[in-house]
């Protein structure tokens, strides 16, 4: 993809998983530098975050399809090789993807759970910005064409490329291979992304060295984990997370200081559909 102008993506992701997640959004939206954010559409507060979305219409909405750590939307008894008795997805990544590839029944339940989501964002009414992966499982090339080719049905425009720089050599043929797949089906993402190594601590501090830090070119992804509480008891998942100290980043009068000399530097700011067009 030829070097776009300069573009940043702001994203809140687990929108719909606590209520305090979902307050957070509204006010860093509103009051703070934040665009966009990622719903999970089987998440306890799922309903409460849709209300709110549209609320704020200017909102950027995409999907944040859970496929691991976290609930299904569909019972256990229609996808019982992927959830437990309660419904919830297990953590072990590495074990489930080896199941994709070598088991069928597996990746019928799989596509299933994806249409389910797919379905329930569709029924919400919001428009679609975008689709990524809970823990970027979307990663996995079985997730990745399913993703594709059960969403453009429902609208799929672009993805998240969880590109970051100093990616890890392992990591990066399979960054190379989404690039080059989403290319070759016309799907629209970013050309990098900030926040990987900072997840769960992307504090003021580190929210004002990388826009401090941005390459003169391209579409950036800038996501953070905001709540109005922190750790726990947001999510017993992510006990070490700095919850709020992210939304105080994203209403910072200093970030958003930083944010108001990008505009007029010609950055341009919003979601993947303003943003992150297909090549």
């Amino acid at each position: 993809m030829a070097a776009r102008d300069p573009g940043l993506i702001i994203t809140a992701d687990d929108f719909g998983l606590h209520v305090s997640v979902n307050l957070a959004v509204e006010r860093a939206f509103r009051e703070g530098v934040l665009t966009t954010a990622s719903l999970m559409v089987g998440a306890p507060a799922a309903a409460d975050a849709i209300a709110r979305a549209k609320a704020n219409p200017s909102l950027r909405v995409g999907l944040h399809l859970v496929l691991a750590d976290g609930r299904a939307t569909l019972p256990p008894r229609a996808i019982p090789d992927l959830v437990d008795a309660d419904g919830n997805f297990g953590a072990r990544m590495v074990r489930e993807g080896f199941r994709f590839f070598l088991l069928p029944a597996v990746r019928r339940q799989l596509a299933a759970e994806i249409s389910a989501q797919f379905e329930a964002f569709a029924a919400s009414g919001l428009a679609l910005d975008h689709v990524n992966a809970h823990r970027h499982f979307h990663l996995h090339p079985t997730i990745l064409s399913m993703m594709i080719d059960i969403g453009r049905p429902f609208g799929l425009r672009a993805i998240r490329l969880p590109r970051e720089a100093h990616t890890p050599a392992w990591l990066a043929p399979w960054l190379a291979l989404l690039a080059r797949r989403l290319a070759a089906a016309g799907i629209g993402y970013n050309d990098y992304t900030l926040g990987i190594r900072q997840s769960g601590r992307f504090d003021e501090h580190a929210l004002l060295a990388a826009l401090s830090h941005l390459p003169a070119r391209g579409i950036g992804e800038i996501y953070l984990h905001p709540a109005t509480q922190s750790g726990s008891a947001v999510s017993r998942a992510a006990p070490g997370y700095r919850h709020a100290d992210e939304l105080a980043a994203l209403t910072s009068p200093r970030v958003l200081r930083v944010h108001h000399m990008l505009r007029q530097h010609g950055f341009r700011f919003g979601g993947f559909a303003d943003l992150a067009h297909a090549p």
